[in-house]
């Protein structure tokens, strides 16, 4: 008998399920199982499942297999919030189309040059990733086209339809041919984002999986604390916990950016990510967090909207969000792919019936902690293992991981062990270094050659 969960029993491609063969997606996660065969049919969806139950490979699948490659037109429009998400998303999607030929996928983007990206729509792509803001932009240039768009998808969906990205949302649907197949994702579905549903969908199907976010493996506990010692409360948690990488949400960027400066005072190796960072230096901070060369990144909720962090150890509240939506989205950053997780929160007594409004959210009764506030451990942060040393060229230059690799281990005389995570973009390339021998590695490069060249080596940390 066929296994009703494994992707062979879906309609797809043969190409399509020889791809899912060689990355060994064998059966379906809950959402796809749910989702994949009504999209096939056609349908409108509103698909609710937590961060990381993979939502976007159900409409990444799906929208591979209404496209038409023959066809050079833009067929498949998805947008979510952030560049991040973005890259996240074409990235997953290129894996799935790895066995069908001539797919073109363009991503889209703000805080960066526009000049690239209008020329990747000279020729149009069959598939366009992108946020909101930019997207409308090249819709009103006449640089993007939707008249042949078959299938427009909105991931994040709840925050695509709410807030700064709400305008823009709108008014690239209206532009979207009225026959086009539309579907939303997102771990949470406010009544505000269901009630936009029903103008911009054709009596979709709801499908809500995983919607239990806390689970087993995720250890919750809210602290109540004096919001004069807020700050305090946080650097014992850290310093307790002492974890490999901890994700710190704050309220707003100035609480960011405050809280930042007040952690890197008392030695911790922390970088905060928020609204008014470029895009290059936001991925030297996500690039210097994820390669483990600082241990604490602060972010508000908008900026940690699509971050892609394996393993992440801790996720911490500085204070409650006002929307338990946000609880939840908190929280599915940790305890990930069925690994465990740990998120503490922290409260005052004014912020209670935020407290309140989260357990009736998730329907069960929170954990509550105590701490020492008269004798809080003095902070004793642990320095990160790594150093990021950044090497400016990059995939332009031809420069790829390996050959920096070589460089580091020959001329320079690292040990492999030594060296970290690589990332490589397309004018810089960022290594993590033990940082017991970064300054040998720095001067080694420097001595040394990359590929016979000499470039500019330095240390961003």
């Amino acid at each position: 008998m066929e296994n009703l969960q494994a992707f062979s029993s879906l309609p797809l491609n043969p190409l399509l399920l020889q791809a899912l063969d060689s990355l060994e997606f064998r059966s379906m996660t809950p959402i796809q199982a749910q989702s994949l065969p009504v999209i096939l049919e056609g349908r409108d969806v509103i698909g609710q499942a937590r961060t990381g139950s993979g939502k976007t490979a159900a409409y990444g699948l799906s929208v591979l297999s209404k496209i038409d490659p023959t066809i050079m037109s833009t067929q498949a429009l998805i947008l979510c919030p952030t560049r991040e998400l973005a890259d996240q998303i074409a990235k997953e999607i290129r894996r799935l189309a790895r066995c069908l030929p001539n797919v073109k996928l363009t991503v889209i983007g703000g805080g960066i040059s526009k000049r690239p990206q209008v020329a990747s729509l000279e020729h149009d792509p069959h598939i366009v990733v992108g946020m909101a803001g930019r997207v409308q932009e090249l819709l009103d240039d006449g640089n993007l086209k939707l008249e042949s768009l078959r299938m427009l998808v909105l991931d994040e969906a709840d925050r695509m339809l709410d807030g700064d990205f709400e305008a823009a949302s709108r008014a690239i649907v209206e532009r979207a041919p009225a026959d086009r197949q539309t579907l939303f994702f997102s771990a949470t579905f406010p009544d505000a984002v269901r009630a936009i549903s029903k103008r911009m969908q054709r009596d979709p199907v709801t499908i809500t999986v995983d919607n239990e976010v806390v689970t087993a493996q995720v250890e919750q506990t809210f602290f109540e604390v004096d919001p004069m010692r807020r700050l305090d409360a946080l650097a014992h948690l850290l310093s307790t916990q002492r974890p490999e990488s901890a994700l710190v949400f704050a309220h707003t960027k100035n609480d960011a950016q405050d809280l930042e400066v007040q952690l890197a005072k008392r030695g911790f190796s922390v970088l905060s990510l928020h609204g008014d960072i470029d895009q290059r230096d936001r991925d030297e901070v996500l690039v210097r967090f994820t390669n483990g060369s600082a241990r604490v990144l602060i972010a508000t909720d908008v900026a940690a909207r699509g971050l892609d962090i394996k393993d992440l150890a801790l996720v911490i509240s500085y204070e409650l969000p006002l929307e338990p939506d946000q609880h939840v989205h908190r929280v599915g950053r940790t305890g990930r792919a069925g690994k465990s997780g740990i998120a503490l929160h922290l409260y005052s007594s004014r912020e209670r019936s935020r407290l309140t409004a989260i357990e009736a959210k998730l329907g069960f009764k929170a954990t509550i902690g105590k701490l020492p506030m008269s004798a809080l451990s003095p902070d004793r942060p642990v320095p990160p293992v790594f150093v990021t040393i950044c090497i400016d060229a990059g995939r332009r230059d031809k420069l790829r991981p390996g050959d920096l690799l070589g460089a580091l281990t020959g001329a320079a005389g690292l040990a492999k062990e030594a060296v970290g995570k690589i990332n490589t973009f397309d004018t810089r390339t960022y290594v993590a270094i033990d940082r017991r021998f970064a300054k040998g590695a720095i001067e080694g490069l420097k001595a040394g050659k990359i590929k016979g060249k000499n470039f500019r080596v330095r240390p961003i940390d």
